[in-house]
């Protein structure tokens, strides 16, 4: 267990393997320490002082970053810098978001981490640093990273069947034409999906988050994403025909949660446990898990809408057709079911920024964050989450997130080989190894948007590198 000395005194105050310290055994501690001795009155004070001390010191005291080291430190200009702050607080205060946290890290300094805004505006809580929010698809990252892993280890192979891992999907069908009128035809396999398609996206399969097709149509209608757990959703999923034959075509898909089921497998822990044992806790991520603790409600932002007729945000109610974030037992999806801090998701992103290493503990070989970082797509398999609709100029995708590969036919001024991804509720990150930039904003915002509300991605992008030193 992690310790922090307190005292030259046989006393340790034991912060939790997986949470904030123990208030019971911090008192314990206490005790047990009064009983070393008959203390003087100013001993009682100062562990009373210390006591009360320790419950207030962060969960990460210890933990990158700790603090900015400034603009010019970290290789930007001030000026730059504070009309970058400043762009972010104005966005909170036209009410384009209710609140935010945001950090700019290069070179493995932090630049600005800063907090504005409300976390709810029913209960005009403040929003800070340790707030905790709904990753939603930057889960999808993490995912990743739990099969490069199990990849080094030599437990999974690019050129894997699916169905080598997953013997439920033997048998899938493939949606050959459809109608209006409800008549669907199906076709087999022509071959089996790789592991190499599913983690690029391209194995076939729907999500249900868009589309009227069959298939997307399915997903909906029987609840895929509100399984009881992943072997539901793999039984599910199973019964439902690919959009495609494998390999065809790129589409936004529910392969990630595949991912996680696979995970389950080949280690025999739940996907959670797994998580919990061999990244978060290892790269010090406290408070990342797929479900928040009864200690952190008040921590938990709160999903924000642009209400038109009220001309105001308004909070969201939680989904009924969603198991609660409180349920520990709650379905452990991978493309969209972690809960997490800024400090979490920035510790995540310098581990990759570091090629798989943070703080003397390496989750990754340089060689696997390379292939997760790297385009994988073809000219044929174009970016784009409908059938039919426009593919994304210089965006492709390497493992579980999107690499920009042309940073001019995309309108960027990124770097080549720039990557990234966002969440259903407006988190969003980006890392770009040619400058050593990352950028890092976390907000609750879904459904519709103040109008002529500004585009906080765009906007923070063309400040951050406007502002870069000579």
């Amino acid at each position: 267990m992690p310790q922090r000395s307190l005292l030259p005194y046989k006393l340790t105050v034991f912060r939790l393997s997986y949470g904030k310290p123990s208030i019971p055994i911090i008192e314990k501690a206490q005790e047990n320490l009064m009983k070393l001795r008959t203390p003087s009155p100013g001993f009682k004070q100062l562990i009373s002082a210390l006591f009360i001390a320790t419950l207030a010191l962060p969960v990460h005291a210890d933990s990158w970053p700790q603090a900015e080291v400034g603009a010019e430190a970290a290789g930007f200009t001030t000026e730059g810098v504070e009309r970058l702050d400043a762009a972010m607080r104005e966005i909170v205060a036209n009410q384009d978001v209710a609140g935010m946290v945001w950090m700019l890290g290069k070179d493995g300094q932090i630049a600005t981490y800063e907090a504005a805004g409300l976390a709810s505006v029913d209960d005009q809580t403040p929003m800070s640093k340790d707030s905790l929010f709904r990753i939603y698809s930057m889960s999808k990252p993490v995912t990743g990273v739990a099969m490069m892993m199990l990849w080094e280890q030599g437990l999974w192979d690019f050129d894997d069947p699916i169905s080598k891992h997953v013997p439920e999907f033997a048998n899938l069908k493939v949606l050959a034409s459809y109608d209006n009128n409800g008549n669907v035809e199906l076709e087999d396999l022509e071959r089996q999906p790789t592991m190499r398609e599913l983690m690029s996206n391209t194995a076939g399969f729907a999500y249900g988050l868009f589309g009227n097709d069959p298939a997307n149509q399915a997903f909906r209608e029987q609840e895929v994403l509100a399984s009881s757990d992943l072997n539901e959703l793999i039984q599910k999923v199973a019964a439902i025909p690919l959009m495609a034959q494998p390999g065809e075509q790129w589409y936004y898909s529910i392969g990630m949660d595949i991912q996680g089921y696979i995970v389950e497998q080949l280690t025999g822990m739940s996907f959670g446990e797994y998580l919990r044992q061999h990244l978060f806790e290892p790269l010090d991520m406290m408070d990342t898990r797929f479900y928040v603790l009864p200690e952190d409600v008040d921590r938990f932002a709160q999903v924000h809408y642009w209400d038109a007729e009220r001309n105001t945000l308004t909070q969201q109610a939680e989904r009924p057709d969603r198991p609660s974030y409180l349920d520990a037992d709650r379905l452990e999806s991978g493309g969209g079911g972690l809960v997490s801090s800024t400090h979490d998701y920035a510790r995540f992103i310098q581990m990759l920024v570091n090629n798989g290493e943070l703080d003397g503990v390496r989750i990754l070989k340089p060689e696997s964050v390379r292939i997760m970082s790297t385009n994988s797509l073809t000219g044929d398999e174009d970016m784009r989450y409908g059938i039919g609709g426009p593919g994304q100029p210089g965006q492709g995708w390497g493992v579980d997130l999107a690499v920009l590969f042309d940073p001019q036919a995309a309108g960027s001024p990124q770097g080549p080989g720039t990557y990234y991804w966002a969440g259903a509720a407006g988190t969003s990150f980006w890392i770009d190894p040619v400058n050593d930039i990352f950028w890092l904003s976390m907000i609750q915002a879904q459904g519709p948007r103040r109008p002529g509300a500004a585009n906080m991605g765009d906007v923070a992008r063309d400040i951050i590198y406007e502002s870069l030193q000579d």
